[in-house]
């Protein structure tokens, strides 16, 4: 009983990632982000457009490009249109203050992807610019309102950063 409570839970959890990263979907809805030609590739300078493979250093990556990091912009759709990214390349999450307008923000990197996918925050870290250090999946969410800007707000994405390939 517990076995078959396990797989289904996998199950769920994957068909939920599966959910997730589509919902990025490279633009194949019309509008998303107001992204109407075929997505591959760095549209905006929020992201080098000579980040290739035999590019020297680490890329800054302004998170959001033009738009920065604000309530209401799909980041996952974003991070899915500006990939790849590099181990050591540098996220820098810019927003404006909070006033009569403007909501507060914040950035969290999440522990895990079943946190990223519930919007828990419950044991992530607040942030702020971020070095991808290391091949592995980096989780990120506004943390604002308890969640509700990750969850309503769509102010999440998530990155597997590359290894460069260095030319000798």
């Amino acid at each position: 009983m517990a076995f078959k409570a396990a797989h289904s839970f996998f199950v769920i959890l994957c068909a939920a990632s599966m959910l997730t990263l589509c919902s990025a979907n490279r633009g194949w809805s019309y509008g998303l982000n107001n992204t109407y030609q075929w997505p591959w590739g760095h549209k905006n300078e929020s992201h080098n457009s000579n980040n290739t493979n035999d590019h020297d250093g680490p890329n800054k990556i302004i998170v959001g490009g033009s738009d920065h990091w604000r309530f209401g912009f799909n980041y996952s759709v974003w991070a899915f249109q500006n990939a790849p990214f590099y181990v050591n390349d540098v996220l820098v999450f810019k927003y404006d203050a909070p006033n009569d307008t403007v909501f507060p923000h914040s950035v969290y990197q999440l522990p895990n992807l079943w946190s990223y996918l519930r919007c828990d925050l419950s044991r992530a870290k607040m942030i702020a610019n971020f070095v991808l250090k290391r091949w592995l999946p980096y989780y990120f969410a506004c943390g604002e309102h308890g969640g509700l800007h990750c969850r309503e707000g769509r102010m999440k994405f998530m990155v597997l950063p590359l290894l460069r390939r260095w030319h000798y």
